[in-house]
């Protein structure tokens, strides 16, 4: 009979849930964002020590979004 069998719980796999996370709209913009602003410091050149700046902050934000994505913490 269907009662007598037990119900197995569909748990996530690592994988899945790092998939979740990353397809997630706020993670993709925020990715997409630092990625653009990368991108622009070096479409504008580096000329100063606050486009070394502006290039850090990015690259700072860019890692977060990966740090937050690969977090077996993260929801």
């Amino acid at each position: 009979m269907l009662n007598d069998q037990m119900s197995a719980s569909v748990t996530p796999t690592a994988g899945s849930a790092w998939i979740a996370r990353v397809l997630r709209i706020e993670w993709l913009g925020q990715t997409a964002a630092s990625v653009c602003w990368i991108a622009s410091v070096f479409a504008y050149g580096i000329s100063s020590s606050g486009d070394w700046l502006q290039l850090c902050a990015a690259s700072a934000w860019f890692v977060a979004n990966i740090a937050a994505a690969v977090s077996s913490e993260a929801n």
